[in-house]
């Protein structure tokens, strides 16, 4: 019977491999968006945590003349003001990241293992913020846009018309449209059928489309009814926003000077190690939204996403 065992002439991988390094990447994680929400939005620092939004009396008419050439007297007027304006008090998100020492401390090459799971706790804690500015019960932008400014697609999928109909409802420098990918998937779909595909534009370096000069932002925080389930219909919504305070549009809020702040409303602040050698991370973060007019801020209800054409 002839010897099957080969004779080795030179090191083999397998072995070769123990002496060798291994080059690693730091945790993936698909749930991190590039949160345009909260990128395209300005945010207004907060004192106390309160945030007054002070309104004119609807209704009440300022009283001028105009081309007076003798000594008529001139009107007298003023603007009166709500008198139970709203308030809105910053919502915080926390949670309190644990970490044993012993992982810290063996395990802490090449990757800090502190940093790294503390770089993940506020990508998922960031994640949540914009979810919350969106669909939060009290201050969430599709929960305060005014029963006016509510609009509903002529056939169920988003059309150039409906856009048209959004601007026309905040028309007054209108900053962006907010719609989940599937949403602006199926507006494409009804510009190409058309044959006027929306042009892009190339904002804080990624490409945009654009419909009249508004760029529409992508956000899947943006809930979606999927077919398939029950009752679910395939729908979302559509915002169209004018933002900043100086243009009495939409404006994010965050709580400044806070401790162990990290970037402009979010803190981490180190709670000690138990008896059990592991060392807690408190992390908070403090926002809300204000929409200071009625005509900041439009949605078209109901749009269908799963709407599509053949071609011959």
């Amino acid at each position: 019977m002839a010897e099957s065992t080969a004779t080795h002439r030179s090191l083999g991988d397998r072995a070769a491999r123990l002496l060798a390094n291994t080059t690693k990447t730091p945790p993936q994680w698909s749930a991190i968006t590039p949160r345009w929400l909260v990128q395209f939005l300005p945010w207004t620092p907060v004192e106390a945590g309160t945030y007054r939004i002070n309104r004119v009396k609807d209704g009440t008419p300022v009283d001028v003349v105009c081309g007076q050439k003798d000594e008529g007297v001139l009107p007298a007027t003023f603007v009166d003001y709500e008198e139970k304006p709203r308030e809105l008090t910053l919502s915080v998100i926390s949670t309190v990241l644990g970490i044993h020492t012993r992982v810290s401390d063996l395990y802490n090459q090449p990757f800090d293992q502190v940093k790294e799971q503390l770089r993940l706790t506020v990508e998922s804690v960031k994640e949540r913020q914009e979810s919350e500015l969106l669909n939060n019960p009290d201050y969430g932008l599709l929960r305060n846009v005014d029963p006016g400014q509510r609009l509903q697609p002529r056939s169920g999928p988003p059309t150039p018309d409906d856009f048209d109909e959004l601007i026309s409802r905040v028309w007054k420098e209108p900053a962006f449209f907010l719609a989940h990918p599937r949403a602006i998937a199926a507006f494409g779909r009804e510009c190409t059928r058309r044959g006027v595909p929306p042009p892009t534009v190339t904002l804080f370096g990624s490409p945009f489309l654009t419909w009249r000069g508004i760029p529409l932002v992508p956000s899947d925080k943006l809930p979606v009814d999927p077919k398939g389930k029950p009752g679910g219909t395939g729908r979302t919504s559509i915002l169209l926003l004018r933002t900043g305070v100086a243009k009495q549009g939409v404006t994010g809020l965050f709580q400044p000077g806070l401790p162990g702040e990290q970037t402009p409303g979010l803190s981490v602040r180190f709670m000690g190690i138990d008896s059990h050698s592991i060392a807690s991370y408190l992390i908070s973060l403090y926002c809300s939204a204000a929409v200071l007019t009625e005509d900041a801020l439009a949605v078209l209800e109901n749009v269908e996403v799963g709407h599509y054409h053949d071609y011959k």
